[in-house]
């Protein structure tokens, strides 16, 4: 006997019109763009969300999206469909630059500006924007004397609450220094069980905001350094070149852009020399 097509076995039904219409949904509120390979993804993610309001159909779904009260529900659709992916230190050597080549620097001119400006442009759940901040205090031990900040962004407003309370259990922070972690962590809990909560002193840096790059950026600048790691690889090249429009006006000459280890300027935007493995140096006189 021949097992059931998997079409047969889904809790609910899935057309191409369904996956169609949702996926330009997504492109049009966040400008992923979704092939073809993300079909199942998005069923299961989504999936979640007509349980949760008992629906029985994608299409009574994309109804409450399209409908006058759809704005909320929007925001829990990005959420389950956006992929947050990341650790501590992840492609440490974009850190190790942060560190030794750019902060040792800083703080060894005497005559140079104490005003750094740093920009996570994609947060998730916190692994980045905290790591640049202890990349900070590594590099300037009195940091706390400087003026250093760092905003740090992402579309996800579920994930945001995860980087605020700044709470990680141990398989989170595997592989991690432990000098690290007895120095930027509160440790509690029992040995197989333990939680990590960085300290406050650490997190006082960071300033956490939600942040659609689709839309009108609302900082000003100068940023010295940002990171834009792995959003991109998700963006197709009109959009990569509509987003980095509204990024170079925030950098002046000299400024600092940070992309994943599978990204590029190239074809995409001008404004920045690349200086290192996806290190870019904005240009200018």
């Amino acid at each position: 006997m021949s097992s059931p097509s998997p079409s047969r076995v889904r809790e609910f039904d899935f057309t191409q019109a369904d996956f169609d219409s949702l996926r330009t949904l997504v492109k049009t509120q966040s400008g992923i763009t979704l092939g073809e390979a993300k079909r199942e993804l998005v069923y299961g993610r989504v999936s979640r969300r007509l349980r949760a309001l008992g629906l029985s159909a994608f299409a009574d779904y994309r109804r409450i999206l399209a409908g006058p009260d759809g704005q909320d529900e929007m925001i829990e659709f990005i959420n389950a469909v956006t992929t947050n992916l990341t650790s501590f230190f992840r492609e440490s050597h974009h850190f190790d630059f942060l560190r030794d080549d750019y902060l040792r620097k800083r703080a060894a001119d005497s005559k140079g500006s104490r005003r750094i400006r740093i920009w996570c442009s994609a947060a998730s759940t916190g692994e980045e924007p905290y790591s640049i901040a202890m990349s900070v205090a590594e590099a300037i031990p009195e940091w706390d004397r400087w003026d250093i900040r760092i905003l740090a962004t992402d579309l996800d407003t579920n994930v945001l609450q995860t980087c605020v309370n700044g709470v990680y259990g141990e398989e989170r922070v595997r592989g991690m220094q432990k000098s690290r972690l007895e120095r930027f962590f509160d440790i509690g809990g029992e040995k197989g069980n333990r939680q990590y909560r960085i300290k406050r002193e650490l997190a006082s840096m960071i300033s956490f905001r939600q942040l659609n790059l689709m839309h009108p950026l609302p900082m000003k600048g100068p940023i010295d350094i940002i990171f834009c790691r792995n959003v991109i690889i998700y963006f197709d090249k009109e959009t990569q070149r509509a987003l980095f429009s509204r990024v170079a006006p925030l950098q002046r000459p000299g400024d600092i852009l940070i992309l994943g280890h599978s990204e590029s300027l190239l074809k995409v935007s001008d404004a920045w020399s690349l200086m290192g493995k996806t290190i870019y140096r904005k240009d200018g006189p």
